[in-house]
């Protein structure tokens, strides 16, 4: 596996064990044995060695309340932290400029992406109690021997202890694979596991491991030093026999086959990695250290508390394979059109130098030789061969000018310019191209908690007193009875770890720290102008009676306190449908109990609880009920305790929707895009945010449906998944509720597969789970939750929102649309220049034996116009217009028919003008001709007012190139681009150095102010003509081609088709059966051929392979042992049939893709990762190999 580079976090954890060890009451490795057991051998065992869980904390110097001392966290990681040499300096300088651009550009997008590793890294916190104080520290920090506080929803980042708490259920589905949950307690099992998540309760633990030594962290050293040792024995060049030593890496999937990830994350994404981890291949476009597909194996989430790995990991033997294995990701839309039109530019460039260099020769020697009937003398060797350099040289500006060199700077410029801006936009970008797919996006598929929503519950309405208060009522209103038993019901019977605490800057909104509605329902007091904190610390968490914490059974949680006088008080809350029912009484408006008969729950649902649910509130019941101290209830007959209750107040909390999101979705619809709610919610709540935002509108014709609805209609009746039917669906789908992951991939997926419009359809995808991860990895561009997000889902995504809101969404498809524009009017202008400067040095050469542009000349020229130009035109920051418009989509031309009729337009201007200059020029200005100038004649006047003539063209016809629909207004919003406006004056600047004091170097000599001044106003006769240009209706003008068109088939390259390993997806697969079965049957038949056939060949020939396959990666990427060789080739059989059944044509050609369902029969290939993991001393292709293949 790729190097798993969590070794900082480990280190520093293990420093801090090494340093506590020697004073300590027991050793590491007892801690160790210690944690390997469960259950009740557990239990004996801390009675055995410690005598309960008390001594095992006075062996580690620590307290059950109090916790450790001040212990600090370890120390962090230092550091991370004359005329000759002109032309050849001129081109010297340009690369050097432009590599140095595009490496500042990588090591900046490295440096941004370093730091929000970072900052996640030091995010990740945990609470722990130190010295009595209750505090959060991060995750790397925690130490044996501290109390940590475990509550719901947690991820446990250590190994322990449970010493104190109640009805803690753990779900450990991602250490064993066992999806039922665990109920731990504290004299039947105390074992906590890192990894593991919390499903109910709290607690507290005794953290006993850390770092490598907890559960998880073996796990994952088995993993990471597993590569890094085979590497050390590799370098060592001990070559052992194939079988022998069984590598760790390819045994290790095998013995955690079906853990599933992050509790509810379902078999999709496990299925991924069991299959990408035996395909030994990534799946995946961007390097996805396979470290990924662990995490989703051995713990999901159970690395979720690492910092993102970078790009990097792995060493380098791992590097080089996954270099070969990585397949290629379509190249994004912006990519394909230009490497098309770079190579039809470079090609015309190649031809016309050609041209230029054999008319000069020729013309040279016809007259030199045949007409003036010269001969060829030894002495005059030297001056042709002079005259042949200078043709070459020619040759050589004709096609340095004709091919575009600014291009990749200019994409790379306009990217980098956009992540940089993009990231005050709250963008992290971290995969280039994601930032210009994005304005090509034509679909977004959004979450709805944390993204269009604040993921801050709050109540909005509630049912007090008989009165049903559409905002939150005024405190006097409430009668002093009811709302003191609210506060105490409220206060008491949540998780006292739920806090509301100020906001941590001026003029934010206070933090919500804890479970949201529960947060919701302390806002509520707060709202009320009550305190919860008095009533909390009067009744703290020892003084509870009994605690029936939340579950999804229950849907409710209760506590018990004990009153003054000896009776009991409980205190419910929970789904109002649930706990009404149970209700016997409710408050009146006097704070007086009265009966509440089932007829007054109709009434209640019907005026109350459904209004409520169609603004897509989430309805909350608040009760309490009494009971007397003699005798004693039975606590554990839940049903009898919680009946027979009385309502306070029925609450409705809702999740709000962002302010800033309807405007954002307003935007999107406008600019073509279609947004589409996937959510886990159910419909009702969805439907109504759908409609707050703006998602759909009523009247319209759109779909709602929930999961399984969705899954009804694209399946067939055996349960395939069809894209006939998805294709039914999609154009109307507005909101899936109720959906699962795989749902999301499958929607994702059927989007990008439809052939049903002219346009590939680009979606974005918004996901913050690790559950969302194969869709984010699916869409065009993934967005990951900068704050909610996990691990996997941020490693899985390319671009991540650093303030987890939608309207970011919009910044980037600006951008990206930006980008485009940018690209676009680079293009405009550089192919302008080139078409002028190519065309005027080849007529020139042919017409008077020497260019009018010198080669250094045109190295200027370059270097204003491809330099200088990409850096003026790429950065012009984006406006709202650019959203006014539908998405350009996959098959318009990079160069439009208005633009070509700017770049003919313009070139047509600038031709006439320096032909004219060129031909009759030393007439105009009464000065000495320059043509047909000897060898090594000063430079003339006449040259230089073309030179100069032709760069103030170019000056101003940048600004033209700043539009390119076809505008009139070419100075609209100059001045919001400095850099623009620094360039333009900086070049007349130098340009003016050049011409006055260039001299030989630059063949320039000095011009006068009047000859100047005609420079100036030939180029700004550039402006005017724009105006005339733009007065010619495109519409006519039909003869115009466009340019840089990606057609439909190019779109994918032939080696781009046959990689599509991910696209047949597990329900396909499930239902292909029938066609595996009969391609098995074959598979047999030539194994068993291949097996005879080996026998009579000799029997040891195979066995002595100069490589040893150690590991699955190496058994895989060896191309003669790819299911290639399992298609049958044997006569004995008619192929015809196999030509017949394309879906099983394309079954068979992606290596390794029919592996998901893990039942390694599927073909005969599969069972290598049998034959591996059993060991056997065969290298594949030895007869013996074959032999075991068919047994």
């Amino acid at each position: 596996m790729g190097d798993m580079t969590n070794s900082d976090f480990y280190s520093k954890n293990q420093r801090n064990e090494a340093n506590h060890a020697g004073e300590f009451g027991c050793t590491l490795q007892e801690l160790r044995s210690l944690m390997e057991l469960r259950g009740t051998e557990a239990v004996v065992k801390i009675k055995e060695t410690y005598g309960e869980t008390e001594g095992l904390c006075r062996h580690l110097k620590t307290s059950p309340t109090e916790g450790c001392g001040t212990a600090t966290g370890g120390a962090e990681d230092e550091g991370e932290a004359e005329a000759g040499w002109i032309e050849g300096a001129a081109i010297l300088l340009s690369v050097i400029c432009v590599v140095l651009v595009t490496a500042f550009n990588d090591w900046s997008k490295e440096k941004q992406f370093r730091g929000l590793q970072s900052r996640i890294e030091q995010e990740q916190k945990f609470t722990v109690v130190r010295g009595g104080q209750v505090i959060q520290i991060p995750v790397a920090e925690i130490v044996v021997g501290d109390i940590a506080q475990v509550k719901y929803g947690d991820l446990l980042p250590a190994d322990g202890i449970f010493i104190q708490g109640n009805d803690l259920k753990i779900d450990e589905s991602s250490l064993t694979g066992e999806s039922d949950q665990v109920r731990k307690s504290v004299d039947k099992d105390p074992m906590l596991l890192s990894g593991t998540h919390v499903m109910e309760g709290s607690g507290r633990m005794l953290v006993t491991a850390v770092g490598v030594n907890s559960q998880t962290g073996i796990i994952f050293t088995l993993l990471g030093a597993g590569g890094e040792e085979e590497e050390k024995k590799d370098k060592k060049g001990m070559k052992q026999e194939d079988g022998h030593q069984l590598p760790v890496d390819s045994s290790h999937p095998s013995s955690h086959p079906s853990s599933a990830t992050d509790g509810a994350a379902g078999a999709n994404a496990t299925d991924n990695a069991n299959a990408s981890l035996v395909n030994g291949k990534m799946q995946d476009g961007s390097m996805e250290n396979s470290q990924n597909k662990a995490k989703q194996q051995d713990g999901a989430a159970a690395m979720e508390m690492q910092p993102l790995k970078s790009a990097e990991g792995g060493e380098g033997d791992d590097k080089d394979k996954k270099k070969a294995n990585m397949h290629k990701k379509e190249k994004s839309v912006l990519q394909g059109k230009l490497t098309k039109l770079a190579v039809q530019i470079g090609k015309a460039g190649l031809v016309m130098s050609a041209i230029t260099v054999i008319i000069l020769v020729l013309y040279f020697a016809i007259d030199t030789f045949v007409i003036n009937k010269k001969q060829w003398l030894p002495e005059c060797t030297p001056v042709y061969v002079q005259y042949f350099v200078k043709f070459f040289i020619i040759g050589v500006t004709v096609l340095v000018v004709a091919v575009p060199e600014g291009l990749p700077l200019a994409v790379t410029i306009s990217l980098a310019y956009s992540v940089k801006k993009m990231m005050k936009d709250n963008n992290l970008v971290r995969h280039l191209d994601a930032c210009e797919t994005m304005g090509n996006a034509t679909a977004i598929c959004s979450d709805k908690t944390g993204t269009l929503t604040t993921n801050r519950m709050t109540v909005v309405q509630a049912y007090v007193g008989d009165v049903h208060y559409k905002e939150i009522p005024d405190p006097d209103s409430v009668p002093a009875k009811t709302l003191d038993l609210l506060v105490n019901a409220i206060a008491i019977n949540s998780a006292y770890t739920t806090k509301i605490l100020p906001p941590e800057k001026e003029g934010g909104l206070p933090r919500q720290v804890g479970n949201k509605t529960e947060c919701g329902l302390l806002g509520f007091v707060l709202d009320l102008k009550q305190d919860y904190e008095p009533v909390r610390s009067l009744i703290p968490e020892e003084k509870l009676y009994k605690v029936y914490t939340f579950n999804s059974v229950r849907k409710s949680m209760s506590t018990v306190i004990k009153m003054p006088d000896g009776s009991f008080r409980m205190y419910s809350k929970g789904a109002s449908e649930i706990v009404l029912k149970k209700c016997s009484r409710i408050l009146n408006a006097a704070g007086e109990p009265r009966i509440f008969r089932p007829r007054d729950r109709d009434e209640m649902v019907k005026k109350v609880i459904e209004p409520m649910a169609c603004d897509g509130l989430r309805t909350i019941c608040v009760a309490f009920r009494d009971f007397s101290s003699s005798p004693e209830p039975d606590w554990d007959n839940e049903n009898d305790i919680l009946s027979d209750l009385t309502c306070i107040c029925v609450v409705g909390i809702e999740d709000p929707v962002r302010p800033e999101v309807p405007e954002a979705i307003r935007k999107c619809q406008r600019a073509g895009i279609t947004v589409r709610m996937v959510t886990g919610d159910n419909i009702n709540t969805a439907r109504a945010i759908a409609i707050k935002c703006g998602i759909i509108h009523p009247g319209e014709d759109f779909l709602c449906l929930e999961g399984k609805e969705f899954n009804r209609r694209i399946r067939n009746e055996k349960g395939e998944i069809e894209q006939e039917r998805i294709d039914k669906i999609w154009p109307k789908l507005r909101v899936l509720a109720r959906s699962s992951p795989t749902d999301k991939h499958t929607l994702v997926k059927g989007i990008i597969d439809s052939t049903q419009v002219e346009q590939r359809q680009v979606v974005a995808v918004t996901g913050d789970g690790t559950n969302d991860g194969p869709a984010l990895k699916k869409a065009d561009v993934g967005f990951a939750m900068g704050i909610a997000g996990t691990d996997v889902a941020k490693e899985a995504s390319d671009i991540i929102l650093t303030d987890d809101n939608f309207s970011s969404i919009v910044k980037a498809v600006m951008w990206g649309r930006n980008v485009y524009d940018s690209i676009s009017k680079f293009l405009q202008f550089q192919l302008t220049v080139n078409i002028v400067a190519v065309i005027v040095a080849f007529t020139g050469a042919c017409i008077t034996q020497d260019s009018p542009l010198k080669a250094v000349q045109m190295l200027w020229v370059n270097l204003i116009m491809d330099t200088f130009a990409s850096l003026a035109l790429a950065t012009e920051p984006p406006t709202e217009a650019l959203l006014l418009r539908k998405p350009y989509g996959r098959n318009k031309p990079l160069i439009s028919r208005t633009m070509m009729k700017n770049i003919l337009g313009h070139a047509v201007y600038q031709l006439t003008l320096i032909f004219t200059l060129l031909f009759v020029g030393e007439k105009m200005f009464k000065i000495d001709s320059g043509r047909n100038a000897p060898l090594h004649s000063p430079p003339s006047e006449h040259y230089t007012i073309i030179f100069n003539t032709f760069v103030m063209m170019q000056l101003f016809n940048e600004i033209n190139a700043r539009k390119i629909h076809g505008e009139r207004n070419v100075f609209d919003g100059i001045f919001r681009n400095p850099i623009f406006c620094t360039i333009v004056l900086g070049t007349f600047a130098i340009q003016i150095v050049i011409v006055q004091f260039g001299g030989k170097p630059f063949s320039c000599s000095p011009l006068q102010l009047d000859q100047w001044m005609w420079c100036v106003f030939i180029g700004l006769g550039e402006l005017v003509w724009g105006q005339v240009i733009a007065t010619i209706p495109t519409s006519r003008l039909k003869f115009l081609k466009e340019a840089g068109r990606l057609t439909e088939k190019e779109e994918v390259p032939e080696e781009e088709l046959n990689e599509d390993v991910e696209e047949i997806d597990h329900a396909e697969r499930e239902l292909r059966r029938g066609q595996i079965l009969w391609f098995r049957g074959l598979n047999r038949i030539q194994t068993q051929i291949r097996v005879v056939k080996a026998f009579r060949s000799s029997l040891y020939e195979g066995l002595e392979k100069p490589e040893s396959r150690t590991s699955i990666h190496n058994f895989m990427t060896h191309p003669e042992f790819r299911i290639e060789d399992s298609q049958p080739h044997i006569p004995l059989i008619d192929d015809t049939d196999l030509e017949e059944d394309p879906a099983l044509k394309k079954n068979s050609s992606p290596p390794s893709s029919l592996n998901k369902n893990n039942s390694a029969i599927d073909s005969g290939i599969n069972l290598t990762t049998d034959t591996s993991k059993s060991a056997t001393s065969s290298s594949p292709g030895s007869p013996i190999h074959s032999l075991e293949t068919s047994l």
